[in-house]
Order: C-alpha cells, then structure tokens, then sequence
C-alpha cells in the first residue's frame, strides 16, 4: 500500500489540478461578465493538512445578489469516521474540484449550482464526480427543457447511456426526502466514476470538463433571459420559500457539505452555497391553481424532460 499521495503527485493529477484552476477562472469570469455589475472577489486559503484554494464570491450584483466559484486542491489523510462514510480503499487523499452556487437577485433567474472534482485515494485508487442541476423559483417548462436538452447532448457525446442514467442518479439525490419533493428541475448527478472501471482517466476527463462547459454556457444564458423580467412581492414571498427548502438540502442532506465539515474544511467556502436570505413559514401552502401551485407539481422525480423534439429558446 503506498501512503505518498499527499507528497508525490502524478502527472495526469497535476493536469486536473490546473484544469481546475483555469476552469474556476473561465467560469466567474463569464459570470460576471454577464451580471454586468459585481465582481468575484478572491479568497486565497490553506488547508490544514495540505494544498488550500480560491474562494471567489460575488455579492449585491446586478444579477447575482450572492454567488461562489470555489477552486480547491487538498490532501492529507482523512480520519476513521470519514474514511470509512466514503468507503475510502485508503485513508490518505488528494481532491481537487471546482463548486459552483448562485443565487440571483430576481425570483425569475433560477438558483443554480455545479461541481466537478477528481479524488485519488493513497493506493492509487482515483475517480471523478460532478454535476448541474437547476432550481427555478418559478419553473419554466420551456426553460427546463431546454436545459435538459443541453445536459444530454453533452452525455451523448461521450456515453449514450450517461444522460438518462445520470438524470436518474440526480433525481434520487436532489430530492428533500423531509419535504417529498425534489430541490428543482434536476439535471445530472454522478459520483465515483472509477478510472478503469468506468472509463479510461482521459475519457473521464474530458467528460467532466464538458460537464462544466455546458453549465457555463447554458446558466449564462438563462441568466439573460430572465433578468429583466417583471416580478412583485408576492414572487419575492416565494423565492423566500423556496431558498429556505435550498438551505435545508445544503445542511441536511448535501454529501459535499458534510464531506467538508466533517474534514476539517473551511467552514466559509463550504457555506458559500446557503442563500444570504430565506424564510420559513409554518405550514404554508400555495393557493390551488396559482403560479405557485403550478411549479410545485414540478417537483417531483421521473419527470422526462426530453418528451418532445429539440427546441430553441427564441
């Protein structure tokens, strides 16, 4: 068993960390582009046992009211209860990733979020996992579609099976199993795809990398669309909801936020993905046959988003 993860990076490990350090910046940098007002601000950190990050955040944008790009890089050796939550072959690790959460201003802009990482256990074992999903405070079915229709042209690129699979796999995991519902529209979820199990490392690679092509490019857009449009009190009211239900998958649920914790992360980057402002009200229910009502029987698995032909936004 070799124990030199932490002090003797390959090369192909060294790849993924600087693709993860360009991807971070390619990507706030689109974003902010597109907000048109904040900027990422950095956040340079070091990691306990090893390696560190960037935390970069966006706060009181024209677009985004608060926002994160985090790039870290981290190694060490994991405690018991940790090593074996992740059913870790060996105690020492190397991750690298990038994760992503926006909250927008408007309750019309939906709240988005995406990671992708790489991890490599002490005895060689490495995989990577990622995703995207959407979390519209009002669903837009068009929208929706659409932004499925982008997710599985990119898996249909590099597995034909890898859409449908991953969707599923999302489904399950964005799901608040307290409330019955899922967190919004999905989109893809995958973890631990083993190299030489699942793929070759190359083609894993350039799978993940796609993955966080296509959210840059697809949340950009959606970011457009829906800036500008018109909304009240009572939409505000809803969005208040409907981030609290994205405060408490975060903290309740969120595999990534008790990896963090539970790791001695930084407590900051981690909690970067709750929104700067939520509500709860005891026992609210939308009025039947409201707007409210309407993107609540949305939330629910299996939905297929794919069901009719290609369309375009325009």
């Amino acid at each position: 068993m070799t124990t030199d993860t932490d002090t003797t990076p390959t090369p192909f490990r060294q790849n993924v960390e600087q693709w993860m350090r360009y991807f971070q910046k390619w990507l706030y940098t689109k974003l902010e582009t597109t907000d048109g007002g904040a900027t990422f601000q950095p956040d340079v950190w070091q990691h306990h046992s090893g390696g560190g990050g960037e935390t970069r955040v966006i706060q009181n944008g024209n677009i985004l009211e608060k926002g994160g790009v985090n790039f870290s890089a981290v190694w060490g050796q994991m405690d018991e209860r940790a090593a074996k939550q992740l059913l870790m072959p060996d105690p020492n690790y190397f991750a690298t990733g990038v994760s992503v959460v926006q909250h927008p201003r408007s309750p019309m802009v939906p709240i988005s979020h995406m990671n992708v990482r790489y991890f490599e256990a002490g005895n060689g074992e490495a995989w990577f996992g990622g995703g995207l999903d959407l979390t519209p405070i009002y669903v837009d079915v068009k929208q929706a579609r659409w932004f499925h229709e982008q997710i599985a042209e990119v898996c249909e690129r590099h597995n034909s099976a890898y859409y449908q699979r991953f969707k599923t796999w999302a489904d399950e995991y964005f799901f608040l199993t307290h409330r019955q519902e899922t967190r919004g529209v999905g989109g893809i979820f995958f973890d631990r795809l083993t190299v030489g199990k699942e793929g070759d490392r190359d083609e894993l690679f350039a799978f993940v990398q796609d993955v966080g092509e296509v959210y840059g490019r697809t949340y950009s857009e959606l970011m457009r669309r829906n800036a500008e449009l018109p909304y009240g009190e009572q939409e505000v009211k809803w969005q208040m909801i409907r981030r609290s239900r994205y405060a408490e998958f975060n903290l309740a649920i969120d595999r990534g936020t008790k990896f963090g914790l539970e790791t001695s992360g930084r407590t900051e980057s981690i909690l970067m993905s709750l929104p700067p402002r939520c509500e709860w009200h005891y026992n609210l229910q939308p009025e039947p046959g409201s707007r409210e009502a309407d993107t609540q029987r949305w939330l629910k698995k299996g939905v297929n988003w794919l069901d009719n032909s290609p369309i375009s936004l325009d």
